[in-house]
C-alpha cells in the first residue's frame, strides 16, 4: 500500500465538481458532486442520534435497498436537519434533478447536507447548482480537491487522502474526502466523510469492512461531546479496476482493510484536529487492557473531558483530571496501577506511577504539551489490549465560533 496524490477523484472513473450556489454562504463555493462513471455498490454508516437529517434518512434507505449509486449531492450552509416532510421532499427533489442532469437513475442518487440545522434548504438554488455541477465535472485530482472544500462550514482546511494496492495484480485505488469541525462526537459528528474506489467487491463485504472500521476510526474521534444529527460515511466502489473480486477472509482483503483503514483513520484525525478553535490534536493511547472495548471506553473518556481538553490549551500536565476521567467512565480498572506518559515530537514523559505522581520537570512537561500533536499514553497494566482515540483542545474560540453560528 503506498499513499497517493488526491482524494475522491483518484480511483478509476470517479469525476467531481464544485460551485458556488448561495445556499447560504454568499463568498464561496458551497456544493459539491461526486459522480461515478459506473454503478456501484454502497455502504454507508450513519448517526446514532435519534433527530436524523432528511438526507439521513434518504441515504440510509437508498444504501438498504442495495440499489446501486452513481451519484453524490452535498451542500453546505443549510443541514436539512428538523425540516418535516417539505425537507425530505427536498432530498427526492434533488435526486430528481441530479438524474435528469446526469443521465442515471434518481433512485441512485445520495446526498450529505451540513450547516444550521432547522432551516429549509433554497431548492430552486441547490437544483440550478445541480446543473452547474454536472456541466462542470470532470476525474481531475483539482476537482476532486474543490469539491473537498466546498463541502466545508467551519473547517479551517479541506481534508483528502488517496491510497493504492496491488489486488489479483490490479491496482486498486481508495480515496476520500471529509468535512467536519464542530458537532463531532460520532456513535457509528457535523461529520461528513465520502470514499470512493474503484475495487470489485461485493456489497455485503463493503458495508462488513466499512461497518467494522468506524469503530476505530470515526467512532474514536470527538471534538465537543455533540453527536450531530446528519453523521454519515459513504463507501462507494465501482469495480472499474477489474481486479479478481475481494473476497471477505481472503490475502486482497486483508490488503483492502489495512487501506480503507489508512484513508479512514486519516480523515478522522484530520477532522479532531480542525476542531473548531482548537490549537492542537490532542490522541490519548489507552494500553495494558483487558479487552477493546474496556481500551475504547477509557481513551474516548479521556479525550472528551472539558477539563482534560482546556488544560491541553494550557500545556498543563494536570494529569488528575485525566485519571478522573477514566474513573468516571464506567470501564474497570485499579487506579493504583495505572501509569501516564506524555508525549510529542518535542519528547516523552512520565508523569504517573501506579495511580501517583514522579517527580517530573513542569518545564519539560509545558515544552512537550505546546507541540501541534500531543499524545497522552495511560497504561492500567491488565492485559494486551488497547485502542486510540482523538480530540483536540478547548479554547475560547470554539465559544466565539458557536456564540454566532446561525449568522
Amino acid at each position: 500500500m503506498k499513499q497517493i496524490q488526491g482524494g475522491i477523484t483518484a480511483a478509476k472513473g470517479f469525476e467531481a465538481a464544485s460551485t458556488a450556489a448561495g445556499i447560504k454562504y454568499k463568498d464561496r463555493t458551497d456544493m459539491a458532486l461526486i459522480y461515478s462513471q459506473a454503478p456501484c455498490e454502497a455502504a454507508g454508516t450513519f448517526t446514532t442520534n435519534v433527530v436524523k437529517a432528511a438526507p439521513v434518512k434518504w441515504d440510509r434507505q437508498v444504501v438498504d435497498s442495495g440499489v446501486k449509486v452513481q451519484a453524490v449531492v452535498v451542500n453546505s450552509g443549510i443541514a436539512n436537519a428538523c425540516t418535516g416532510e417539505e425537507g425530505f421532499g427536498y432530498c427526492k427533489n434533488t435526486a430528481e434533478a441530479a438524474a435528469r442532469a446526469l443521465g442515471v437513475a434518481a433512485e441512485g442518487v445520495v446526498m450529505g447536507s451540513t450547516g444550521v440545522i432547522g432551516m429549509q434548504l433554497p431548492i430552486d438554488r441547490l437544483t440550478a447548482g445541480i446543473k452547474v455541477l454536472a456541466e462542470n465535472k470532470n476525474g481531475s485530482l483539482e476537482n476532486g480537491t474543490e469539491a473537498a472544500k466546498a463541502i466545508m462550514t467551519t473547517d479551517t482546511c479541506e481534508k483528502e487522502i488517496a491510497v493504492s494496492i496491488e489486488a489479483g495484480g490490479k491496482t486498486v485505488i481508495i480515496g476520500g474526502m471529509a468535512k467536519g469541525s464542530g458537532m463531532i462526537h460520532p456513535n457509528m459528528c457535523t461529520m461528513l466523510a465520502f470514499i470512493t474506489t474503484d475495487a470489485v467487491i461485493s456489497k455485503e463485504t463493503l458495508q462488513r469492512t466499512l461497518s467494522e472500521d468506524v469503530k476505530d476510526t470515526y467512532n474514536m474521534i470527538s471534538v465537543d461531546g455533540d453527536t450531530s444529527t446528519n453523521d454519515t460515511v459513504l463507501l462507494l466502489a465501482n469495480g472499474l479496476a477489474e481486479n479478481p473480486e475481494i473476497i471477505y477472509g481472503s490475502e486482497a482483503y486483508t490488503e483492502f482493510v489495512r487501506a480503507l483503514h489508512t484513508v479512514n483513520e486519516y480523515l478522522a484525525k484530520k477532522i479532531a484536529g480542525d476542531g473548531e478553535g482548537a490549537t492542537a490534536l490532542f490522541e490519548v493511547k489507552a494500553a495494558g487492557c483487558e479487552s477493546e472495548e474496556q481500551a475504547r471506553v477509557l481513551a474516548k473518556a479521556v479525550v472528551c473531558s472539558n477539563l482534560t481538553k482546556t488544560a491541553i490549551a494550557g500545556h498543563d500536565a494536570n494529569w488528575g483530571r485525566i485519571l478522573c476521567a477514566m474513573g468516571y467512565s464506567g470501564a474497570k480498572f485499579d487506579p493504583e496501577k495505572v501509569d501516564l506518559f506524555f508525549e510529542s515530537k518535542a519528547g516523552r514523559i512520565q508523569i504517573i506511577e501506579n495511580g501517583t505522581a514522579v517527580s517530573y520537570s513542569e518545564e519539560e512537561a509545558t515544552r512537550i504539551l505546546s507541540e501541534a500533536e500531543i499524545t497522552a499514553v495511560v497504561d492500567v497494566k491488565m492485559g494486551e489490549k488497547q485502542a486510540v482515540a482523538w480530540g483536540c483542545d478547548l479554547t475560547h474560540g470554539y465559544i466565539d465560533i458557536n456564540a454566532d453560528y446561525r449568522s
